[in-house]
C-alpha cells in the first residue's frame, strides 16, 4: 500500500473512533506521538492517542472531521493533513455532565512513515481553545 494510501486509512480509522485495533496495521508497533498541548501530554504513542480518539466520541457521539488540506512529502516520507473537527458534548464524560456546547477545532496530523508504516505522529491542535467551545475549561 502506497503512503498516501496508508496515510489515508489510518487517518479515518482513527478519526472515527475505530481505535488501535483498528489503527494498528498503518503503523509500527512502538510508534510515537506528539502533541504541545496540555490535554495530550502524557500521550506518547500513536496507540495511545488511537484509543484517545475513540474514548472522546463518548461524550462527543456526533464527532466527526472536515478534510481541509492533504499532502504527501516524498522527499522527508510523510503525509500531512489539516482538518477541522465537528461534534457537541450530548454524551456522558468529559469533566462534567453534558455541556450541549459545541466545538469546531483546527488540527493538522504530520504523519512520518519508515518502511511503509507510520512510525511518528505529530499533532498540532490549540487544546485550550477546544476545551473552552466545549465548557470544559
Amino acid at each position: 500500500m502506497s503512503m498516501n494510501k496508508t496515510a489515508q486509512a489510518f487517518f479515518e480509522a482513527c478519526e472515527t473512533g475505530k481505535g488501535w485495533d483498528s489503527c494498528k496495521e498503518y503503523c509500527h508497533d512502538d510508534a510515537t506521538f506528539s502533541c504541545q498541548a496540555d490535554a495530550l501530554a502524557e500521550i506518547t504513542t500513536v496507540a495511545g492517542y488511537a484509543d484517545w480518539m475513540k474514548g472522546l466520541l463518548i461524550p462527543i457521539p456526533d464527532g466527526h472531521y472536515e478534510l481541509k488540506s492533504w499532502g504527501m512529502d516524498d522527499t522527508r516520507n510523510n503525509v500531512t493533513a489539516a482538518a477541522v473537527f465537528h461534534g457537541t458534548q450530548t454524551g456522558e464524560g468529559g469533566p462534567g455532565e453534558p455541556t450541549g456546547k459545541a466545538v469546531a477545532a483546527d488540527y493538522v496530523y504530520v504523519m512520518d512513515f519508515d518502511g511503509g508504516k507510520i512510525r511518528h505522529m505529530t499533532k498540532i491542535w490549540n487544546d485550550v481553545h477546544s476545551l473552552k467551545q466545549l465548557g470544559w475549561a
